[in-house]
């Protein structure tokens, strides 16, 4: 994710970053305007078309498409939102799950284990949703080898058997009582709670249908609209056309790239600093 002032108009206007829409659409946009310049040209010089208010209909079809995209971009966004929360979430159980460890567990030896087994369940979500593994993230303990968390399908939830099975086994020992296993399930099982709605969003993208439609509406209207503004505006359609094309077809751009929140795109969530975060946090607690 990039980190940015958003008070800093001038630089956020006249910057160009790699993420910047305008750098993925350029082909586009210059095709777009030769597309433009090109029926323009024909309807001034060759077909002498005629037409009162050629651009009303076409008026109103931009404001039907501009109410999908608003549509289109507040889906997303809910999503990329939604996703910030759990993280959130996931920020604040670790931490009262380590403080109550940090309460109830004594032996130091068992308290390291604990704290390696979260810090591994978080960066193994993190890497589950981007489908990939990283060694250098995952540190050994004693009941979690190298070779079981990289033949396991999933993850995160192998971890979180393993924190099952250290507390259990606390509570049969009579370290913790039934009490205290209880309140500490309960932090547990937000974990995978947090996992599996993470899961949810990135597993259920946009209908393919309405992702369909709303690409051939944009490029329909972007078509069409040199033949219905080129005999009121002549050669400031081309301009004209390429902006539009320009906005909307960001927009799309966009929404793709922050529905799915949890990838590695400037856009996505900070994922990595979230991390790191918890496992500071946890390394104070239960130091």
């Amino acid at each position: 994710m990039i980190i940015y002032n958003p008070k800093d108009w001038l630089k956020l206007i006249f910057q160009f970053h790699k993420s910047d829409t305008i750098r993925r659409l350029f082909p586009v946009l210059l095709f777009i305007g030769v597309y433009a310049w090109i029926v323009v040209y024909a309807e001034l010089h060759f077909l002498n078309i005629k037409s009162k208010n050629p651009t009303v209909m076409h008026s109103i079809l931009g404001f039907v498409l501009s109410m999908l995209l608003v549509f289109r971009t507040n889906s997303a966004y809910d999503r990329w939102w939604e996703g910030r929360k759990l993280w959130g979430s996931f920020v604040n159980n670790t931490r009262n799950l380590s403080l109550k460890l940090a309460s109830l567990v004594k032996d130091q030896h068992e308290k390291h284990e604990f704290r390696l087994l979260i810090t591994n369940y978080v960066y193994a979500t993190k890497n589950h949703l981007r489908e990939k593994f990283v060694p250098n993230e995952f540190e050994v303990t004693g009941d979690l080898s190298h070779a079981i968390i990289t033949d396991a399908v999933h993850k995160p939830n192998s971890i979180a058997k393993v924190i099952y099975e250290k507390i259990f086994k606390l509570n049969s020992e009579g370290k913790i009582s039934d009490m205290q296993l209880n309140m500490l399930n309960e932090e547990i099982k937000s974990l995978t709670d947090n996992c599996g709605a993470c899961e949810r969003i990135r597993s259920t993208p946009i209908p393919y249908s309405y992702n369909i439609f709303l690409k051939k509406i944009i490029f329909i209207y972007i078509i069409s609209l040199p033949i219905f503004f080129g005999v009121e505006f002549g050669y400031s359609t081309v301009p004209i056309t390429v902006i539009v094309l320009y906005v909307f077809a960001s927009i799309e751009l966009i929404a793709e790239e922050i529905e799915d929140p949890f990838g590695e795109d400037d856009n996505d969530l900070p994922l990595d600093n979230i991390c790191g975060i918890i496992k500071a946090n946890l390394h104070e607690i239960m130091k």
